[in-house]
């Protein structure tokens, strides 16, 4: 009987951490959406659909580097009714095509 406790004991904390990845991955959520305002201090994003985006503690978006209307994409997670960033992407611009000579045969 010890030995079956003991088996099932090991088997739940072998498991414990892979529980916890996982529900830290669940709680984690993604948006796409266009910026209207960065504050001053580059602590806090907010988009233009009034979503507002914290930095976690110690980070800072640089000056310049998102103007209004950038589109970006941010993973964050909840935290006291706050949006943390997790993740900020800003997709690459598109390359404008040139309209090309088509090769001569």
């Amino acid at each position: 009987m010890k030995k079956l406790m003991l088996a099932a004991l090991v088997a739940l904390l072998g498991f414990g951490p892979t529980v916890a990845l996982a529900q830290a991955q669940a709680e984690e959520k993604m948006l796409v959406g266009q910026v209207q305002h960065v504050d001053e201090t580059g602590t806090k994003i907010t988009l233009k659909d009034g979503t507002k985006l914290l930095t976690p503690p110690g980070s800072v978006v640089r000056p310049g580097v998102l103007q209004e209307g950038t589109m970006v994409v941010a993973g964050y997670r909840e935290e006291n009714g706050d949006k943390i960033l997790t993740k900020l992407l800003k997709p690459a611009k598109p390359v404008p095509s040139t309209p090309s000579e088509s090769p001569k045969r």
